[in-house]
């Protein structure tokens, strides 16, 4: 919560990002894989309340954690790191998500953008942002962390 200079600390009064914080001590981003920035662009366009994105992100990122190697094997990776591997999926893949998931439409829509927003950071960083912006008119953003695939791995 932001304290005004009166020392007011009435609600209402947190940034966007201290509305998305963590839930847990440990004091690491919510959304699982997802890039902070990317969260909260997300939840800036998205039609779902923001404080409600990273339990969603958290809730796709189990479901996409426990498939690590389905996209490993699948999917085109653009992006790998010690945190996450990006993938290319085609395009409908987050509305059957949802359906999995039972998210709703809106919900899905906001999944959805975290991932392509997270996309756009990772190209802006690597300069592939035209690539990837190109990409995305044809294809959806899967983002896999890496410690779904560790614990895959574990349990074999």
């Amino acid at each position: 919560m932001t304290v005004g200079a009166d020392g007011d600390r009435r609600p209402g009064r947190e940034r966007l990002s201290e509305r998305l914080a963590p839930d847990g001590d440990d004091g690491a981003p919510r959304g699982g894989a997802i890039d902070g920035t990317a969260i909260m662009l997300a939840a800036a366009k998205a039609s779902v309340p923001a404080s409600s994105l990273p339990r969603l992100l958290d809730r796709a990122q189990a479901y996409l954690d426990g498939r690590a190697t389905e996209y490993a094997q699948g999917f085109e990776c653009v992006r790998e790191d010690d945190d996450a591997a990006v993938y290319l999926v085609p395009l409908g893949h987050w509305d059957t998500k949802g359906l999995d998931l039972d998210f709703s439409h809106r919900e899905v829509d906001a999944v959805r953008r975290a991932h392509a927003e997270h996309l756009r950071r990772v190209g802006a960083d690597a300069d592939r942002r035209d690539e990837f912006e190109t990409a995305l008119e044809i294809r959806e953003v899967a983002v896999v962390s890496r410690e779904g695939k560790s614990r895959q791995s574990a349990r074999r």
